[in-house]
C-alpha cells in the first residue's frame, strides 16, 4: 500500500489529526493537507502517480528550432550527405545564424526517433590520429568500384574511380572515372594534379601494382616521384586504416552518388556527377576532422604549402598553432622565451584561429573560414603588437 493511501486512511478512517499522521509517516503537514484536498475532489485518482514536469520550460528549445533541426536532418540524409549532430550544428550556425550545442541536437534527434541505435564502437581516444602538418605535405590516393545503371534501370558495367586527396586539409584534389585504373592513368592524373596544385612533399598509397611499379618491373608513378624528389610511402598489406582518409572520402562519395535521383549510365555522366561532388565536398560540406568544422577548401588555400625537400631554398622555423582570440581582441604567442600579445580587434573576440608562424612572420586566419585576420612581423622588443589602426575616441564624461 502506498504512503498516500496510508495517510488518507489514518486521517479519514482512523480519525487521526493531520499533524499526527504527518508525524507518524514522516511527511510534512502541508503535504498531508494537499493530499486530503485532492482526495476529496478526485477520489481514488488522487493516488495515481503524477508527472513532476514543470508547467512551463522557459529554456526549452523552441518548436520552430526543433522543426528546423528535423528538416535539416531529412534534407541532408536524402542528399546522401552526413546528417549527424555535428553537421546539423554547423548548418544551424552558418546557414541560419542559430547556436545549439551538439548534445541538444542529439537529444532532439533521439526524441523524434531519427537516430538508429548502433553497436558500441571503439572510443575515439583509442585511435592514434596522424595528419600532415601542411597542405601538400602528403597526398593520399586510392581507387574504388562503382556500377553504372542501364537506361532500363538494370545494373550496368562496373567501373573504377581514382581519388587523390590532401592529407592535411582533406581537400579533394582529383576524382576521375575510368573503365579500369591502370599505371599510366595513375601517372597521368598525378601529373595533372601537380600542374593544378604543385608538387607534394610525399604520397601515401597501398601496395597496388598501379601505384608500386617496382613490383611489376615497369615505369610509372614511382619513377616520377623519384624524379621529383617526392617521398613515396606505402601502407602495410592488409592494413587499410593507414590510408583511412582516402578510404573514408570514397565511402562518403559513393553514399552521395547512390542518393542521386538520376544514376549515371555512362562514364561521362558519372564524371559530371563526380565534378559536382568535388565542389560540394571541398566548398560546402563541413568536415568533422578539421578545426571548427571548416570546409576543406578554406584551410587548403589559407595555409602555406609544403614542398619537396630539394625545393626548399631557406631554412626557417615553421609551425602552426591553434588558439582563440580573447575578449580583448588579442592572441598570445611565445617567441624565443618571450610572450607577445598580438592585437586582432574586439570584433573577432572568441573566434577560433590558426597562427601560421615562420620565424618572426605571423599570419592569423579564422579556423572555420580561412579568412586572413592579420599578417605581421613580430617586433621582438615589444610585448603588445598593435593593429596599427587609430584608437577610437574616448566618450566625453559629464562634470
Amino acid at each position: 500500500m502506498s504512503k498516500a493511501r496510508l495517510v488518507i486512511s489514518a486521517v479519514v478512517v482512523e480519525g487521526r489529526s493531520q499533524a499526527e499522521a504527518a508525524r507518524v509517516y514522516g511527511v510534512s503537514k502541508g503535504w498531508v493537507s494537499k493530499l486530503l484536498a485532492r482526495y476529496r475532489i478526485e477520489g481514488e485518482t488522487a493516488f495515481e502517480p503524477r508527472s513532476r514536469r514543470p508547467k512551463t520550460s522557459p529554456t526549452a528549445t523552441p518548436a520552430r528550432v526543433v522543426e528546423l533541426v528535423l528538416r535539416l536532418r531529412k534534407q541532408l540524409a536524402e542528399a546522401g550527405r552526413d546528417a549527424g549532430a555535428d553537421t546539423i550544428v554547423w548548418h544551424l550556425q552558418h546557414d541560419h545564424q542559430l547556436r545549439l550545442s551538439r548534445a541538444t541536437v542529439h537529444r532532439i534527434l533521439i526524441r523524434h526517433g531519427t537516430v538508429v541505435p548502433a553497436p558500441a564502437k571503439r572510443p575515439r581516444s583509442s585511435y592514434i590520429r596522424f595528419a600532415a602538418d601542411q597542405p601538400n605535405g602528403c597526398w593520399q590516393a586510392d581507387f574504388t568500384h562503382y556500377r553504372l545503371t542501364r537506361p532500363d534501370g538494370r545494373a550496368g558495367v562496373d567501373v573504377e574511380i581514382l581519388t587523390w586527396i590532401d592529407d592535411c586539409t582533406r581537400y579533394l584534389l582529383s576524382v576521375t572515372a575510368h573503365r579500369r585504373v591502370t599505371g599510366p592513368i595513375v601517372l597521368s592524373t598525378f601529373r595533372d594534379t601537380v600542374i593544378a596544385y604543385g608538387i607534394p612533399a610525399s604520397t601515401l598509397t597501398d601496395n597496388g601494382m598501379v601505384f608500386t611499379t617496382r613490383l611489376s618491373g615497369g615505369k610509372g608513378l614511382e619513377t616520377e616521384l623519384r624524379h621529383l624528389n617526392v617521398v613515396q610511402k606505402n601502407s602495410r598489406p592488409n592494413h587499410p586504416t593507414t590510408c583511412g582518409k582516402v578510404e573514408r572520402v570514397q565511402q562518403t562519395m559513393k553514399k552521395w552518388l547512390r542518393a542521386q535521383t538520376l544514376q549515371p549510365a555512362t562514364l561521362d555522366e558519372l564524371q559530371a556527377l563526380l565534378a559536382a561532388f568535388l565542389q560540394e565536398y571541398n566548398h560546402r560540406r563541413p568536415h568533422r576532422s578539421l578545426p571548427q568544422r571548416a570546409v576543406p577548401a578554406s584551410l587548403y588555400h589559407a595555409l602555406p604549402k609544403a614542398v619537396a625537400s630539394t625545393n626548399r631554398t631557406t631554412d626557417t622555423h615553421d609551425r602552426v598553432r591553434k588558439d582563440r582570440i580573447d575578449t580583448t581582441g588579442a592572441v598570445t604567442l611565445r617567441l624565443n622565451g618571450r610572450l607577445h600579445h598580438i592585437g586582432i580587434g574586439r570584433t573577432h573576440a572568441r573566434t577560433h584561429v590558426l597562427l601560421l608562424i615562420q620565424d618572426l612572420h605571423v599570419r592569423v586566419i579564422a579556423a572555420a573560414t580561412g579568412e586572413l585576420l592579420r599578417e605581421l612581423t613580430i617586433d621582438p622588443s615589444r610585448d603588445y603588437q598593435p593593429t596599427g589602426r587609430a584608437p577610437r575616441p574616448r566618450s566625453k564624461t559629464n562634470g
